[in-house]
């Protein structure tokens, strides 16, 4: 997913844009640790923000804000789960969402998808107004 993220941060760079990831391990993510794993990865905006903090706080953000499946789970990779999709909002706080040929919202982008994270390049470009 991270991998995902630099490919829209790289297509956005000098953009007015923002990115907030949201760690659902915060009992080892400290702020040191997001720190090394933004070099790690290629983090290179300003403007991503790693966040981490308490972990009942970071669940219920995922699960009853954005409506994104995430939790412990002994037998996931590294004993969490998550749902691998992106969110896209806009300066006022709202999930911003693009419609299917019936009319449908979609309203995330699946971080492991090529075709959706163009999309979501795509759908950022026309929320800021550059072509």
């Amino acid at each position: 997913m991270t991998s995902s993220m630099v490919k829209v941060q790289n297509a956005l760079e000098g953009k007015n844009v923002g990115f907030a990831s949201f760690s659902i391990n915060p009992e080892n993510d400290t702020p040191e640790v997001l720190k090394e794993y933004a070099k790690q990865h290629g983090i290179t905006s300003p403007h991503w923000h790693l966040l981490t903090g308490d972990e009942k706080a970071i669940y219920d953000l995922a699960n009853n804000g954005f409506n994104l499946h995430a939790q412990n789970n002994a037998k996931g990779l590294d004993g969490f789960e998550h749902s691998g999709l992106f969110a896209l909002v806009d300066q006022k706080g709202n999930i911003v969402s693009r419609k299917d040929a019936d009319g449908n919202p979609l309203i995330y982008y699946n971080g492991l998808e090529g075709r959706e994270i163009e999309m979501l390049i795509e759908d950022i470009k026309l929320l800021i107004g550059t072509p």
